[in-house]
């Protein structure tokens, strides 16, 4: 049974395994804007873990008007993600 969503705004795919979402959303999607600084970063897991490695969470909230409950979800994902995720896997599928 799939339990992974890609949760990217108007795609309802889901996967097996977190690996395939990961790649599926860097490779699959549009790069995004980061509203903080501007860089272009992958959709999705690779979004939010830039925008909460690279900068402050004030930062986040300021750029995205963001709620404590938003930045809470996020880190939550973030952290769900590098716990069951293999990230040598997905690196080495990307650069593949």
């Amino acid at each position: 049974m799939s339990h992974w969503a890609c949760g990217i705004e108007g795609d309802d795919e889901t996967f097996d395994r977190v690996e395939d979402l990961v790649v599926h959303q860097a490779s699959d999607h549009d790069r995004v804007e980061c509203g903080v600084c501007g860089a272009l970063v992958p959709d999705g897991y690779f979004a939010i873990r830039h925008v909460l490695d690279d900068h402050s969470r004030q930062a986040y909230v300021r750029a995205y008007e963001a709620s404590p409950e938003a930045v809470r979800r996020r880190e939550e994902i973030l952290e769900t993600v590098e716990t069951e995720a293999d990230l040598n896997e997905i690196v080495e599928r990307l650069e593949g």
